[in-house]
């Protein structure tokens, strides 16, 4: 049997991650489920998979997580250090599906152990890439993309010299606000921005979705994964969302990933790598859907875009400074503090204050310092949303 984890249990990515080991449970043993809010469903799913140890990373949430446990033989656990301590026990296989920053720190304790890390958590790459990649090289461990976008990649490489890559183009849907103007985007409301035409994802990551600040984790997360620079990542808003992401080399051929708007196929296949199991997905019916269509985005819209690229130019410490900015700007949006539109100002503001005697660029990483930018970074960010 194979141990598994998984980071983030009670999100989208964490419930459909427990849909497919449920349909072969004879397969797996689940060491550790962690959550954050959701105690009622992170206790039901530690008893029904017979976890070891389950944590939320709420400590006032501890008392409700035992008594939910009690007499389950289930291990409750609470805070950062839980979570870490988690991370440290013996697994093949790791979901790290814990939104935002947070996800970092555990990811790594992970891939020290040797496991196999599938990586939903972007902000891992964007914050700290050169730290995990390392550390997973240094442990023998294997990170595997469970975002749509670089799976679809990752699989169109099979067999592929990465040399030959020309360019990658990830595909966007656009989010709830694309075919909106401007001036009507300057004025959504929370509700509308978590409202996602295709996916069925959490409001943080939906509402990401509509400004484009998720696209804009990606292409940085594309460039620490696959090594790619700037100029070679491209997107393109697919409204349909069934093109997941194309690779170009440089005979001019396009390799395509085509699939369902259904996570469960990219955990899937972290899930079964190297092998391919059947999965309880849709079959798409080309002729049905008649015709897929693209345009380019109008950075005058998503201005996130422009500033993943100049992230990707500055290095060193700025991806830990934009995430965290984004962040705080996301948080100040939900709390009705600033606009929808106001978000990306926030950031770039955030960043300019920033300078590079902070350890911006060029710095020697260390997880220290990432702690340290994400602090200042959120702090600029919310006395800039404040001001607004």
């Amino acid at each position: 049997m194979r141990r598994i984890s998984v980071f983030g249990a009670t999100g989208s990515i964490g419930q459909n991650t427990l849909d497919l080991i449920a349909r072969d449970p004879d397969r797996y043993d689940v060491v550790a489920l962690t959550g954050g809010q959701n105690i009622d469903q992170l206790a039901r799913d530690a008893i029904r998979f017979r976890a070891d140890v389950a944590v939320t990373a709420d400590p006032a949430l501890l008392p409700a997580l035992r008594d939910r446990l009690a007499g389950s033989g289930v291990e409750a656990a609470a805070g950062e250090p839980a979570l870490i301590e988690a991370a440290q026990r013996p697994a093949d296989w790791v979901m790290s599906a814990i939104v935002g920053a947070a996800g970092l720190r555990p990811g790594i304790e992970a891939v020290r152990q040797g496991a196999t890390l599938a990586l939903a958590n972007k902000e891992s790459l964007v914050c700290a890439g050169p730290i995990l990649t390392a550390e997973a090289a240094a442990h023998g461990a294997r990170i595997l993309p469970v975002d749509s976008e670089h799976s679809a990649v990752f699989q169109a490489l099979i067999g592929e010299d990465l040399a030959a890559v020309e360019r990658v183009i990830i595909t966007a849907s656009g989010g709830a606000f694309r075919d909106w103007s401007l001036e009507d985007m300057a004025r959504a409301t929370v509700a509308q921005a978590s409202a996602h035409p295709n996916w069925a994802m959490g409001q943080r990551i939906t509402i990401d979705s509509a400004s484009m600040f998720n696209k804009a984790l990606e292409v940085i997360e594309a460039h620490e994964f696959f090594g790619l620079t700037p100029d070679q990542i491209e997107v393109l808003v697919h409204p349909e969302s069934l093109v997941h992401a194309l690779v170009g080399f440089q005979d001019g051929a396009l390799m395509a990933h085509v699939g369902p708007p259904d996570m469960r196929h990219a955990i899937g296949f972290a899930l079964n790598h190297p092998n391919r199991h059947p999965l309880p997905v849709e079959r798409l019916d080309l002729a049905k859907i008649g015709q897929l269509t693209f345009r380019a985005p109008d950075e005058a819209r998503y201005p996130a875009l422009r500033l993943a690229r100049e992230v990707m130019e500055t290095g060193g410490y700025a991806g830990a400074a934009f995430n965290a900015a984004k962040e705080a700007a996301l948080d100040a949006f939900i709390a009705e503090k600033i606009g929808f539109m106001d978000m990306s100002g926030v950031v770039e503001d955030t960043l300019a204050q920033i300078s590079p005697d902070l350890g911006l660029q060029n710095a020697p990483m260390c997880l220290d310092r990432v702690a340290e930018i994400d602090t200042q970074a959120r702090r600029i960010a919310a006395a800039l949303a404040q001001k607004n």
